[in-house]
Formats: C-alpha cells, structure tokens, sequence
C-alpha cells in the first residue's frame, strides 16, 4: 500500500514545475506526511480524553486542521469534493495562510521540547514546491488514503521512507551527506551497546539514521517498564543539524520511528564553543557520521584548541568533549585521518590515544558510501583513560561494493562478533601504542597479515558501472536541455 502510494506521488511531482530531483521529492512528500501524522495524532489524544471524561484542546485551530483543508468529509466518510479545495484555491490556501500559521507555532510555543515548536521550526525552514494546485489535490488524496496508527503500519511506512532517503542520497552529490548505510549504523550501535537511562547523542543528525537504529536497539531490550519507555520517548536521543531539509528529514524519520517528539535542534554545531560546553551538557554516547570535506570558515575554527578547516577533525573535538568521562563513541571519518601528517591531524590523534581510549578502528572498504569516493573507518572510543592498545579489523565482504551490492548486516557479522574479544584472525590485529612514533602518531590500518589484496572487478561489473554512468549523464542532460 505505502510503496505504490510514494510511487504514484513520485509521479505527479516529476510531472509538477516546482520539483526537479529526488531530494525535493523526499521534502515535498515529508511535510505532507507530517501534517496527516499530526492529524491521526491528535485524534488519538482526543479519543484519549473522552474515555477518561476530560477536554482536549487541539493543537491546530480549525481551519488549518487535516480533516478541513485537506480532506473534509461527507457523513458516510468519502472524501467532500464540493468542500475540497483544489487548483490555485488550494495552493494559495497552502501559501498564504497554512504554512505562516504553521510557522507562527515556533514563537508561541512554550518551550523547543514540545512538538508545538517542532511544527513551528519545521514550517519555518521548508516552503511549499508544489506548484500546480491540482497536483496537491492528487497527492493530499493519496496521503489521506494512508493509515499509520497500528505500529505495523508505522514500522512499513518508516521503513519505506528509510528507502526514500537512501536514494536521495543516491541521487546526487549533496544528496549523500544523508545517507549511512543502515547494515553499518546497526553494527555500530551493538558494539557501543547503548543502555536505557543513557544520553545518547549526534550532533551531525543528517536523517537521524543513528538515532532511529539505537531506538530500534533499545526498543527490542527485553524487560521494558513503562517508565523505561517514557524515558526513551523523552530524554534519551538527543541531535543538532545544520541544514534545513535534513533537520526536517530527521524529525520526520524519528516520528515515523514511534519518537513523538524528537530532541533535534537547529543549529550548526560547529559554530559552538567548545569551552562553553558544561558538565550538565554532556553525554554517555556519541553516534555519528559527520560529514567530511567541508572547510568551516575562521570565526568557526576560533571555536577549537585544535585549529582546522576540516568540518570532520571539528567534529572530532566536539564529540571529545561532549562525553561523560567513561561515555563511549562509535564515529565514522575519513581513513586519511590514521595517517595525514598535517599539524590538526597528528595533534587530534594525540588528542584521542592521551584522553581517549581508542580500543577499535573498523576499517571499511571503498563503495560502502555510495557517491562519496573516499574510504573510510569507523573509532570506537572510551572517554577517560588513555588508549594502551588497538584493535583493527579490516572488513573485506569479498566483492565490490556498490548501488547494486550494498552493505548488508551479514557482512558486518564477523566483526561484531570478534570485536567482542578482540580476537586476531586474517581480518584483525593489535597494535601496541607504546610502539607509535611520538612525532606522527601514525594509526594507519595496515594488516600485517596481508588482508590489502584487492578485490579484482568483474568485466560485467565494469561494463554495468560504464553503462550506468552513461544513463547517469544522458539524464542530466536532458534535465539541462528542459532547462534551456
């Protein structure tokens, strides 16, 4: 049901003049799905609270309400054609009062933990792209044929919009910044082992992947009182992003989650001193992918003992100091980060083994982020006592990764289950820190027992890769020529 429906909306805004790629469709379609999750929640409160004999006040005013812009009704439960409003009646609607009264909840509100200011940030940050009013009235239609009350609809529909983001991030170079792999966030998450009651935080949110599987983990724990469950709705996950269309995403992808109200905040991260950093903001867990390749700007780097334009090394900082002594972190950077000689990186790495237990270094092979070009490797650190020993694994799923042979979690099986003990095989090793040159702090992963071989392509494998990218640029090409 949902997968044809995205499908059929997909459709329409392809055909719309305001929507040109695969990001604008996520967005298009989020806000929609937003305000119908809205909807059902607020029924379900006012359902709420006639059994148990008390008022309910609705969020929305009448007007802006679901059920009477979107999809008023005939008695008999049949969508009310002559009420509905459609073509530049309803895009204007949609314009001109819906989203600056939606935006307007961002002042109102009583404070940014309620989902009175999410809706207020939410329609402060997007704005409407659909720009044929008919085409609205189709895709409203098919978001009000959508039930998510049951937790299997909510877990099928968050699973679909989980696949909505891994092709934005597919799609296109800034779409990727999105997007981690879920195979790799979920083995990331079993071996920080996250517990109820602990804070756990990423402060480069992007679609909230990491925040959504560690609840997922949580969630699954056997034993849960109602009080643990309250404790995860409300003060476990906590995230910051930058960009306006991710910040959406993640709150949307959270919610879709069973998170009512997620604790995502707005922000560039960066631009927060460091030194400001108290002990009441810090936390037992640090999930994250930040993007690397970004250069901050000076009055950023002003921010951090450790001078760089490197958003990913920035980051690294940020996340040092954002932990509890004896909080843990699993963060995936760019692999050059092992080895460059730069003053920032030799620094850093002195930074991580003096104040740091860096106890595991998962080192991924090319292709695990798809668009992205680089190789990376995961830390998994201890904050408080200084690193003595570390153990590498090198993954090696035996095949070329890529769009047609992503990650999947059975690749990843090994190293979660060796990590455990840390035990030597082909894959792993140990390095002694008191054996590292003090001048370069070198960590590359280099296995001593001759894991580097490449993985040779097949011809086919090339040919489909060339074959690809031809039909990669036939369609920007075309997309150029419309322009033209």
């Amino acid at each position: 049901m949902f997968e044809q429906a995205f499908k059929n909306i997909d459709d329409i805004l392809h055909k719309d003049a305001g929507s040109s790629s695969e990001l604008d469709y996520t967005e298009q379609t989020s806000w929609l799905l937003f305000l119908k999750y809205l909807d059902a929640l607020e029924q379900d409160r006012a359902m709420e609270a006639e059994l148990e004999g008390r008022p309910y006040t609705f969020i929305l005013e009448d007007a802006f309400r679901w059920e009477h812009w979107a999809a008023p009704k005939t008695a008999d439960g049949r969508m009310d054609h002559h009420k509905a409003m459609s073509g530049d009646d309803l895009r204007d609607f949609v314009n001109i009062r819906l989203f600056p009264y939606l935006s307007g909840f961002k002042r109102r509100a009583t404070g940014s933990n309620t989902i009175e200011y999410k809706i207020g940030e939410i329609f402060s940050e997007i704005k409407n792209k659909i720009q044929s009013g008919y085409n609205l009235r189709e895709i409203v239609e098919i978001i009000d044929g959508l039930r998510f009350r049951s937790q299997t609809e909510k877990h099928e529909l968050s699973h679909l919009y989980e696949a909505k983001i891994k092709n934005m991030g597919n799609a296109g170079r800034n779409g990727g910044e999105y997007y981690t792999p879920r195979p790799l966030i979920r083995a990331i998450v079993q071996v920080v082992a996250p517990k109820v009651g602990e804070k756990i935080y990423d402060g480069a949110v992007g679609s909230a992947g990491f925040l959504c599987e560690a609840f997922d983990y949580l969630k699954a724990q056997s034993g849960l009182t109602t009080g643990d469950m309250q404790t995860l709705q409300e003060r476990t996950f906590y995230g910051k992003e930058k960009k306006s269309l991710a910040y959406v995403i993640a709150i949307m992808n959270m919610i879709l989650h069973g998170i009512d109200a997620p604790n995502i905040v707005h922000t560039n991260t960066l631009a927060e001193n460091l030194m400001d950093i108290q002990p009441k903001d810090r936390v037992d867990v640090v999930l994250a992918n930040p993007p690397f390749g970004g250069k901050e700007r000076k009055e950023v780097q002003q921010n951090f003992p450790i001078k760089t334009g490197e958003t990913a090394f920035l980051f690294l900082q940020h996340f040092i100091r954002m932990l509890k002594a004896g909080g843990r972190a699993g963060v995936v950077i760019k692999n050059t980060f092992l080895s460059n000689t730069d003053n920032a990186s030799v620094s850093l790495r002195k930074l991580l083994l003096e104040d740091c237990n860096l106890h595991t270094v998962l080192d991924l092979p090319g292709g695990t982020f798809q668009g992205a070009g680089v190789k990376t490797v995961v830390l998994f650190f201890d904050k408080g006592a200084p690193t003595r020993k570390v153990w590498y694994y090198q993954l090696n799923p035996g095949r070329n990764m890529g769009k047609t042979n992503p990650l999947n979690d059975n690749d990843l099986a090994e190293f979660v289950a060796l990590q455990k003990t840390k035990a030597d095989s082909p894959q792993s090793w140990t390095v002694d820190v008191s054996g590292i040159d003090t001048h370069t702090y070198d960590l590359s992963a280099k296995n001593p027992n001759g894991g580097d071989e490449k993985v040779l392509r097949s011809p086919e494998e090339i040919l489909d890769e060339i074959a690809a990218l031809d039909a990669e640029s036939a369609e920007v090409l075309a997309v150029i020529r419309g322009l033209l």
